[in-house]
C-alpha cells in the first residue's frame, strides 16, 4: 500500500484523527474481499480515524477542510527539496568560507616561535597586513659585535694606532682577541682585550683557534652583526653601520670581499676512502680585508663551528680562519657570500683607492714590503714618519673635526 498520511484533526470531531490513505488497485481488490466497498475506481481514499479498532470511515464522511491527494504531494516535494537544499548549503557553504579566507590570507607569512605558544593559549589569529613600502633597517653601534685579531708581537707596533683613530668610535663594540695578558692594552681599551689562549704563531690553526673563539664571543653577546677585522685595518664606522642598513640580521648574510678572481677550488675526500676524492669549489671573504655575518647565519653555523668546532673543521681541510668561515658559509651551509667592493685588505695596491671615495670605503688597511716599501694610500695629511700607516690622516681626513687634526 502506498500513500500520504495527514495528522490534522477534523472539523467534526475534535477527538477523532483522520489519516488519509491512497490505496492502489491490489490493495482495493483486498478490501473488497474484506466486505470494504471502496469506489469503482482503480485507486480509492478510506479515512481512517484514531477510535477503536477496525473503525473505518468511507470517505463520503471526509471533512472539507483536507488537502486533495495531488496538493498533498506537491507539499511533499516542496519540503523534500527545502530539506535537500539546506542540506546542500551546510555541506558547501563552510568549505567556500575556509576557501576564501584562504586567498585572503595566502600573501601573509607569519612565524610563531614554537616556545611562545603553550597547551593553555592557542595562538592568535592575526588578520592580513596592509601592503605597504618598509623603512629600511636601521643598524645602531649597539647592534656590532667588532673583533680584532691580533697577537703578542703587534701589540705594540698595530694597536696604538687604532686605539688613537676610529676605536674611539666604537669602543664599547670593539674587541681585541690576542694570544697574551697585556695590563697595558687592557687599560687603554677600558677591558677589551681577551687572551684566548691560542698559540702566537701565523699557523692556519692558531688563526683558526682565535677565529673559534671570537665567533663564539659574538654569540654569546647577543649581539645583531658580527664583524671581524685585522689588526692592520683602519675601519670607518659610519660607514660600516651605513652599510648593515641595507641588511636585515635576521636574515643569513655573509658579507666581504674575495681577494682571489675566481673561487677556490680544493680536493676533498670523501668518508669512504675507496671512492676518489671530490672537488670543492667556493668563494670566502679575505679576513685582511674584513667581513660581517648575520646573528641569523651565524645561529645557523652553530652545529658545525660553534663551541670550538670551528678549529675541527680547519684541521679537516687544513686551511686558514678566512677560508675555513667560507668553507662553512658557502659549501656546508650553501649560503653565498654577497661582495662588498668596500672592503679592502693589504693585498691589494692601496695607492689606487681614489681619495675622493674615502668616504664610500669600509675599510682600509697597509702592509710593507721587503724593500721597507709602504703600502699605503696617497693622502695628505700627518708627516709620514709621524704617520707610516697613514691612519691619522684617513681618519682626520674623513673626521676632520677630531682632535688632534691639523685645522683644514
Amino acid at each position: 500500500m502506498t500513500g500520504v498520511f495527514s495528522g490534522e484533526k477534523t472539523k467534526e470531531g475534535s477527538d477523532v484523527e483522520w489519516l488519509v490513505v491512497t490505496l492502489d488497485k491490489r490493495d482495493k481488490r483486498e478490501g473488497e474481499d474484506k466486505g470494504l466497498k471502496l469506489g469503482p475506481h482503480a485507486q480509492g481514499r478510506v479515512l481512517l480515524g484514531s477510535g477503536p479498532p477496525g473503525t473505518i470511515n468511507q470517505a463520503a464522511k471526509m471533512p472539507r477542510g483536507l488537502p486533495t491527494r495531488r496538493g498533498l504531494q506537491a507539499l511533499a516535494l516542496v519540503l523534500a527539496t527545502a530539506y535537500a537544499t539546506i542540506l546542500l548549503y551546510q555541506a558547501v557553504a563552510p568549505r567556500q568560507w575556509i576557501d576564501e579566507t584562504e586567498d585572503a590570507n595566502s600573501n601573509v607569512v607569519i612565524e610563531i616561535p614554537m616556545a611562545r605558544l603553550s597547551a593553555e593559549e592557542p595562538a592568535p589569529v592575526t588578520p592580513p597586513i596592509a601592503t605597504a613600502t618598509m623603512a629600511p633597517f636601521s643598524t645602531d653601534l649597539v647592534d656590532l659585535f667588532i673583533s680584532v685579531k691580533t697577537t703578542r708581537h703587534y701589540h705594540h707596533s698595530r694597536l696604538p694606532a687604532i686605539i688613537a683613530t676610529w676605536f674611539q668610535f666604537a669602543r664599547d663594540q670593539t674587541w681585541f682577541f690576542t694570544d697574551r695578558d697585556d695590563p697595558y692594552f687592557q687599560n687603554q681599551t677600558n677591558g677589551h682585550m681577551i687572551n684566548t689562549k691560542c698559540s702566537s704563531s701565523h699557523n692556519r690553526r692558531a688563526l683558526c683557534c682565535k677565529m673559534s673563539v671570537e665567533f663564539d664571543r659574538f654569540l654569546a653577546s647577543g649581539r645583531k652583526w658580527f664583524c671581524h677585522f685585522d689588526d692592520d685595518n683602519y675601519v670607518n664606522v659610519p660607514r660600516l653601520l651605513k652599510l648593515l642598513d641595507n641588511y636585515n640580521p635576521r636574515e643569513d648574510w655573509y658579507l666581504g670581499r674575495p681577494s682571489i678572481p675566481a673561487p677556490l677550488e680544493i680536493v676533498r675526500q670523501g668518508p669512504e676512502p675507496s671512492k676518489r676524492p671530490q672537488k670543492v669549489k667556493f668563494w670566502f671573504a679575505t679576513g685582511g680585508a674584513g667581513f660581517c655575518i648575520s646573528r641569523a647565519l651565524a645561529l645557523k653555523m652553530i652545529p658545525v663551528a660553534g663551541g670550538g668546532k670551528f678549529i675541527t673543521v680547519g684541521d679537516r681541510i687544513r686551511l686558514p680562519d678566512d677560508v675555513t668561515m667560507g668553507y662553512i658559509i658557502e659549501h656546508l651551509l650553501k649560503k653565498q657570500l654577497t661582495v662588498v667592493e668596500q672592503f679592502h685588505s693589504h693585498l691589494e695596491p692601496m695607492k689606487f683607492l681614489n681619495r675622493d671615495t674615502f668616504h664610500e670605503q669600509v675599510s682600509f688597511s697597509y702592509s710593507k714590503g721587503s724593500r721597507d716599501e709602504w703600502n699605503v694610500v696617497k693622502i695628505d695629511g700627518f708627516d709620514e714618519k709621524d704617520d707610516p700607516k697613514r691612519f691619522r690622516s684617513i681618519h682626520c681626513h674623513l673626521f676632520p673635526h677630531v682632535a688632534n687634526c691639523p685645522h683644514r
